[in-house]
C-alpha cells in the first residue's frame, strides 16, 4: 500500500493528477497510475504529471503518463498546469521556468492567470490523405506536434461522433502501431477554429488538448494562410491561443500555446 500526497489540476477542462517526485521517492506503477486515474476507483483524470529533477540545464524534468498508465511524449495542457505547479515551488513565482521533456526542452511564461507554453517544432507533417473507415471515407491531414494528430476539418463539428470516428481513426493501420490522437475542427472564422478531440491512451473525447489545437491550428494556416495567432474554442468552454511563425510551405517555428491552468484541489490518497 502507498499513501500518495496528490495536486488536482486542469488546463482548459483537459484535468491531471500532480505528483511532486523530485526526491524520486516514488515509482509508480502502470496499474497505479491506471488506478489514481480512473473516475470511479481514484482521483480520476486524463493523465498524470510528476514533478521530478532535471539532468541537464532546465528547471524541472516533465514526466506525463495517460489514463491508461502508458507514458506519453508531451501533453500540452498538461505541460502548462506543470509549469503553474513548479512556478509555486520557490519562494518567489519566476517570470518563466523550463522542463524537460522526451520531445526535448520547453520553456514557459507565466502570464498572470495563463501560461504560454513554447513548444517544439512540428515535424511529419502529412496532408490530403484518403482515409477509409467503418463510419465513411475521409480525407485527412497529420502533424506531429509532441505526439502525433489527425486533423479532419468539417462542417459541424457538434453533429460528430467523436468517439466512434475518432477511435476508428485512431486505430487505422496507416498510424500502427503507436496509434493517432483525432482532432475535428470547424472553421469560424479566419482566424477562429472550433475543435472537439479524441486522445489516445483516455479513449476518450476530453474537454481539451493543447496539441490537439496545435495541430489544427497549423494544418489550417496551411490550408487558408490564416497567421497566428488563431483562436481555438474547446469543449471545456475556454478559448485558447496558438501562435506560430511559418518558416516555408511546410515547416513552422516558434510555436506556443497560451491559456489557462488552474489549480483544484490537493489531498491524499492510499492505493
Amino acid at each position: 500500500m502507498k499513501e500518495i500526497h496528490f495536486y488536482k489540476m486542469n488546463g482548459a477542462g483537459n484535468d491531471f493528477v500532480v505528483i511532486d517526485n523530485r526526491d524520486l521517492s516514488l515509482n509508480l506503477s502502470k496499474s497505479e497510475i491506471e488506478r489514481l486515474c480512473d473516475r470511479h476507483r481514484g482521483v480520476g483524470a486524463d493523465g498524470l504529471l510528476a514533478v521530478e529533477p532535471a539532468t541537464g540545464s532546465a528547471d524541472y524534468k516533465f514526466r506525463y503518463y495517460n489514463a491508461d498508465g502508458g507514458e506519453a511524449e508531451m501533453c500540452g495542457n498538461g505541460a502548462r498546469c506543470f509549469a503553474r505547479f513548479v512556478s509555486h515551488l520557490p519562494a518567489e513565482i519566476p517570470a518563466s521556468v523550463s522542463f524537460e521533456t522526451i520531445v526535448g526542452d520547453l520553456s514557459a511564461k507565466i502570464l498572470g492567470e495563463n501560461i504560454q507554453i513554447d513548444l517544439s517544432e512540428p515535424f511529419d507533417l502529412e496532408q490530403g490523405l484518403a482515409l477509409s473507415i467503418p463510419s465513411g471515407d475521409f480525407i485527412i491531414d497529420s502533424i506531429n506536434t509532441g505526439v502525433p494528430h489527425v486533423v479532419v476539418f468539417v462542417d459541424d463539428v457538434d453533429a460528430i461522433d467523436v468517439v466512434k470516428i475518432g477511435a476508428e481513426i485512431r486505430y487505422h493501420k496507416h498510424f500502427s502501431p503507436a496509434g493517432t490522437n483525432v482532432n475535428f475542427a470547424q472553421i469560424i472564422g479566419e482566424k477562429h477554429l472550433k475543435i472537439r478531440t479524441y486522445e489516445r491512451g483516455v479513449e476518450d473525447e476530453t474537454l481539451a488538448c493543447g496539441t490537439g489545437m496545435t495541430a489544427c491550428a497549423l494544418i489550417h494556416n496551411l490550408k487558408s494562410e490564416a497567421l497566428g495567432p488563431i483562436a481555438i474554442d474547446v469543449k471545456g468552454g475556454d478559448t485558447l491561443a496558438i501562435d506560430f511563425t511559418r518558416n516555408d510551405a511546410t515547416l513552422f517555428s516558434n510555436v506556443t500555446l497560451t491559456g489557462p491552468a488552474d489549480f483544484v484541489f490537493e489531498g491524499d490518497i492510499v492505493i
